[in-house]
């Protein structure tokens, strides 16, 4: 059983996802220990393939007390564990179509590893935010209803 750490939200509500992809991050101990603590945000961060590597930029791990001098820096580039075919596959639609990579989730899997479920995002327009809100009061209310017929 998986023990989420964080939710990318902002992730959610600004883009739409088409496919999502689990991989390893390559990480210090000091960054591990910052994590299980919950010290991590992933807003405005993003993958990108650099000779048939992915890394991620702008993630915040902050740094953790206890470590004193083996602390690294907080919003270093950091290497993500794909195998070689999935990242060409990534590559290949990365490059025809007008998309990108973001980070949805990071979590501890059953082994204790971190993972990240990486993203295969298009942005949303203004209208398709617009558009998914409107959607969602509506369910919000009629779940409301039905659920104030039942009682």
């Amino acid at each position: 059983m998986s023990k989420s750490i964080l939710t990318n939200r902002k992730a959610y509500r600004d883009y739409e996802v088409l496919e999502s992809f689990e991989c390893g991050i390559e990480l210090k101990g000091s960054e591990v220990k910052s994590l299980r603590a919950g010290s991590v945000n992933l807003n405005d961060s993003f993958a990108r393939i650099e000779k048939l590597e992915v890394f991620l930029y702008n993630a915040h791990i902050s740094h953790y007390t206890q470590a004193s001098y083996l602390n690294v820096e907080t919003d270093r580039v950091r290497k993500l564990l794909l195998h070689k075919r999935q990242i060409e596959r990534i590559a290949g639609k990365l490059a025809q179509k007008r998309l990108t990579l973001v980070p949805l989730k990071m979590y501890f899997n059953d082994r204790g590893f971190v993972k990240i479920d990486l993203g295969l995002c298009r942005g949303k327009k203004l209208y398709d935010k617009r558009d998914s809100i409107k959607r969602r009061e509506t369910d919000l209310e009629l779940r409301r209803a039905i659920k104030n017929r039942n009682s």
